[in-house]
């Protein structure tokens, strides 16, 4: 099941996220192909069933004419009117981002988010207040009474492992939203939460972060264990590039091996020994490196 098509059909928290305009027939607050309906002096009108909507003209690429397809972003600008742009945010409906707050009043706080129209986190959905330059995590949603696109930094009531959508081994993406004293809640598909143990975390990670990952194994109460990269030899095959990369940057040798110590190992490849050890072995038996008595070199 597609994470995002679970996410719109959840009632969470008083508030329905839906796909669909209650006015067009286009999805507010994601992504949608339109086809140009006609041209004026200030923008284009895509066509979406009714009486279209308006790309200005800033935003309108070269050579664009009625008839073609166009991918825009859909929402509402300063005049609360449905507008398209071509210009991308940062997240959309149903996806949790980092923000950073450009300015806050008694009503809420607004988020950069990459349009023109900041985004609104009213005050009832903040923890506990936000502040200019901060930056904060936050869910994207459509608030079912005003129809418009707001974000909310309370997580917890987006978020249930009662019903799952991933399996063993899927691979997912991974948001980091806090820290334990095992390891770090991760936020998995924008849906799910589970957990990264410190022995799996390999590079220095802050909250917010983003990266791929997949699901290491999932318990009968639902709780969920994740890693970081893709699993088993998919993930070396990612390792051998960066490794068959660095070799060829430094001349095709590279002063590490076996008994190199772990810290150096993760410093320098951004990976446990555990897995250097098995990317390099692997790369061994494909017959793209040698092992010499100070490190590893690449086969012509």
């Amino acid at each position: 099941m597609n994470p995002r098509t679970a996410f719109s059909s959840q009632k969470l928290s008083g508030l329905r996220i839906f796909p669909l305009s209650k006015t067009f027939m286009v999805k507010i607050g994601r992504y949608n192909t339109l086809v140009i309906k006609r041209e004026t002096d200030f923008g284009i009108y895509l066509d979406d069933g009714a009486g279209g909507i308006l790309l200005p003209k800033r935003f309108v690429p070269e050579g664009a004419k009625p008839g073609d397809e166009l991918e825009v972003f859909i929402y509402h600008d300063s005049e609360d009117r449905v507008i398209a742009t071509t210009q991308r945010p940062i997240g959309i409906v149903g996806e949790i981002v980092k923000l950073k707050a450009v300015s806050v009043t008694r009503q809420g706080a607004f988020m950069d988010w990459g349009l023109m129209k900041d985004l609104f986190v009213p005050v009832s959905k903040q923890v506990s207040g936000m502040y200019a330059g901060k930056e904060y995590l936050v869910m994207i949603y459509i608030d079912e009474r005003t129809g418009r696109i707001a974000a909310s930094e309370k997580l917890e009531s987006f978020l249930s492992n009662e019903a799952l959508t991933v399996k063993e081994m899927d691979l997912v993406d991974l948001t980091v939203y806090r820290r334990t004293d095992i390891g770090y809640v991760m936020i998995i598909n924008h849906l799910h939460t589970g957990v990264l143990h410190f022995n799996e975390v390999y590079r220095p990670i802050e909250i917010g972060d983003h990266f791929e990952g997949y699901i290491k194994k999932i318990y009968p109460d639902n709780k969920i264990d994740v890693a970081a990269g893709k699993p088993g030899y998919g993930r070396v095959e990612g390792e051998a590039q960066k490794i068959l990369r660095l070799l060829d940057e430094h001349n095709g040798y590279l002063p590490f091996h076996d008994k190199s110590d772990p810290g150096e190992i993760y410093s320098f490849f951004g990976m446990s020994k555990k897995t250097f050890k098995m990317t390099v072995g692997n790369l061994y038996k494909q017959k793209k490196i040698v092992f010499t008595k100070t490190g590893i070199k690449r086969i012509e």
